[in-house]
């Protein structure tokens, strides 16, 4: 197990309220022993002009999975974990339902870590594949 303690999803759930992550309809919906998953509706909050899932909202959902993930493995009292660099690439159209998200690390370092994230559709096609670099920051006492 890769987190700082054994979080439940209740834990979890305070992270995405009243911010970006609930207005955007995101949830966070497995935690797994070392990936974080998680949910987006394709709705009028999140698609572009042509009705489809806006590239944006694919990077919204993929920065609040890496970013909660990161923030699990550390000690919260001491430490936060910030965004450095986010890319993306957007392999797929949606236009209805969810896609579903699932951030797994590729290195968690003591000062920075770096996080993959597969964006799926609700058939398993991959959408968009993404990758976050997080710096861990020492909390001001």
């Amino acid at each position: 197990m890769i987190w700082f303690a054994n979080y439940t999803l209740t834990d979890i759930l305070p992270l995405t309220k009243n911010n970006m992550v609930e207005h955007l309809g995101i949830e966070i919906i497995e935690i797994g022993s070392d990936f974080l998953k998680g949910k987006m509706p394709v709705d009028h909050r999140t698609v572009q002009p042509m009705n489809i899932l806006h590239g944006g909202a694919s990077v919204a959902l993929a920065e609040t999975l890496g970013s909660i993930a990161a923030v699990l493995t550390v000690d919260a009292s001491k430490y936060s974990c910030v965004g450095m660099e986010i890319n993306a690439n957007h392999l797929r159209p949606v236009s209805s339902g969810y896609v579903y998200a699932t951030a797994r690390p590729v290195h968690v370092g003591k000062k920075s870590q770096v996080w993959s994230i597969d964006i799926v559709n609700e058939e398993g096609k991959m959408v968009c594949i993404s990758r976050i670099t997080m710096a861990v920051i020492e909390k001001p006492f």
